[in-house]
């Protein structure tokens, strides 16, 4: 699952004229590389979500067909966030899916993504993270199961757990790669139909496992913003 439907306002001027994942590093957008990494991993379904120029992924993707099956999932009525997304691409995949892994458009890493996959069967939802710089932490205890949520510059905490003391628990920085059973739809039911994925796991984590999967050496370049353009061009060339 490709999430590409995001407005991409932290991007501005270029999105005022094309999606976030047309936005192009080296000659090459976003969607493309992040597609080509995903091939060469092995996947071979892919479902793209789409809303704010819709038609130009849709057109992007017809004029560049690439060598596995790729369905769109279109939001263009409705942008409905990461999670609302999700519940709404399932329908996509295969009744009998494997897991499926979540990739955001807008990330460049050398995750292993395959080895990442693999490690999560069995798990209602599997996070990628690692211990990096970062504003807002996914607490953990020492099972690494999710418990919780903290922003570390005002101390906000969210958590299911009304006694959770976020100095006891583990923390990481999330990646925005993640992999979930379809079987999860079923605690979906009765949301909105715009909610993010982050909350939502944290609404569950005390009914389900949802599990941490630290990564030791993790790159992971966020292309959110206009100066992470050049950081882009650079991470690439250094392969």
């Amino acid at each position: 699952m490709l999430f590409a439907a995001g407005l991409g306002t932290r991007l501005k001027p270029l999105t005022d004229h094309c999606p976030k994942a047309l936005v192009e590093i080296d000659g090459q957008p976003l969607l493309a590389l992040t597609l080509e990494r995903l091939i060469a991993e092995g996947f071979e379904q892919v479902v793209v979500n789409v809303h704010h120029f819709a038609s130009m992924i849709k057109e992007y993707l017809a004029s560049h067909p690439f060598d596995i099956d790729i369905q769109i999932s279109d939001e263009s009525d409705e942008l409905l966030d990461t999670g609302g997304g999700l519940r709404k691409a399932l329908s996509l995949f295969h009744e009998d899916s494997d897991p499926i892994l979540i990739h955001n458009v807008d990330i460049l890493s050398n995750a292993p993504l395959s080895a990442f996959y693999e490690s999560c069967r069995g798990e209602m939802a599997g996070l990628m993270v690692s211990r990096r710089q970062s504003t807002r932490h996914l607490l953990f205890d020492d099972q690494l199961r999710l418990c919780g949520w903290q922003n570390m510059t005002n101390g906000q905490v969210k958590s299911p757990f009304a006694e959770l003391h976020p100095e006891t628990q583990q923390h990481f920085a999330f990646s925005g790669i993640h992999c979930v059973d379809p079987q999860i739809a079923q605690y979906m039911q009765g949301r909105p139909s715009r909610f993010p994925i982050v909350d939502f796991y944290l609404s569950i984590c005390d009914k389900v496992q949802i599990q941490a999967h630290p990564q030791e050496n993790l790159r992971l370049l966020d292309v959110g913003k206009l100066d992470s353009l050049d950081k882009a061009r650079a991470f690439l060339r250094e392969g």
